[in-house]
């Protein structure tokens, strides 16, 4: 059954089978009105956002030069800091998240010049893609619909891309299986790569140095071990690879600016049915939003 598309809320689609592995999700949003700014927690992975009628205001961002500025749309690169954004009136916006390969292999740009910043997608799409793709979006007459023409998109799109350097690959396996406990001498053993080449390889397929990456995906997988219920947070501290406890709330403030307890707090006080950001999902590494 087609989801209505003039009903309020947000509407998850799946990418078609070619694109698992490079498309973690499509989040869509309709907003009746004002949407209260979020905050979105640091992650590895990239999101394209398409929106029309009201665009998103950044009110504060880990770029200084992105603060307070409003955007139609823009891709968001790995970010190491919270960003806090929303909007003003009601509108529709589409949010593509990407794992970092992926995002390289559609961007067909080092991610590094991704790292930390936001840019308007015709920078690395091309002059008029984000008009002609929101069009599009905007004129389609259900969810799934706008799901589909995605795939198709993005799917030719894939097709021209570079593929990403096998090292890069099972680097980022290793760093996501482990849950970020991968060091450096470890990540060169197993890709067989001196230490300086494999920083500049993940440098330029995720956008970060790798003991910044171990760091994210240690953050994500505590959240994700929080969903099974630790018996406190020394428990969770271990379940997550963290040294100890101070180890972890120096890990969460520098990369949330909020302690583990307030962080879980948080996103266990999420209201009902609300998706974004829920706390299983946590494990894909994605830029999660909390209220």
């Amino acid at each position: 059954m087609s989801e209505q598309i003039d009903q309020p809320g947000e509407y998850i689609g799946r990418p078609a089978a070619a694109l698992r592995g490079v498309v973690i999700r499509y989040r869509g949003h309709r907003m009746a009105g004002a949407r209260p700014a979020r905050v979105t927690l640091p992650s590895a992975s990239v999101t394209l956002l398409l929106g029309w009628e009201q665009p998103l205001t950044i009110r504060s961002g880990p770029a200084q030069g992105v603060a307070q500025a409003s955007w139609p749309a823009m891709i968001a690169g790995p970010q190491t800091a919270p960003m806090v954004a929303g909007f003003d009136g009601a509108g529709y916006a589409v949010e593509i998240d990407l794992t970092p390969l992926g995002a390289y292999q559609l961007l067909n740009l080092p991610l590094h010049h991704l790292a930390r910043t936001v840019i308007a997608p015709d920078h690395a799409m091309g002059p008029g893609w984000a008009a002609n793709t929101t069009e599009q979006l905007a004129a389609a007459r259900s969810w799934p619909r706008r799901w589909q023409m995605l795939d198709a998109l993005l799917a030719r799109r894939l097709s021209a891309g570079p593929l990403p350097a096998p090292a890069a690959v099972q680097a980022w396996s290793l760093l996501r299986d482990r849950g970020g406990a991968v060091s450096l001498p470890e990540l060169s053993r197993a890709t067989g790569l001196g230490q300086r080449r494999i920083q500049q390889v993940l440098r330029e397929h995720i956008g970060l140095p790798p003991r910044t990456v171990s760091r994210i995906v240690r953050f994500h997988r505590a959240l994700a071990v929080a969903s099974a219920g630790p018996d406190s947070l020394v428990d969770l501290a271990g379940r997550a690879g963290y040294h100890d406890q101070s180890h972890m709330n120096r890990d969460f403030r520098a990369l949330s600016g909020r302690t583990p307890g307030e962080l879980l707090d948080l996103v266990r006080r999420r209201p009902a049915g609300h998706s974004s950001g829920h706390i299983q999902s946590f494990n894909d590494f994605g830029a999660h939003d909390l209220p």
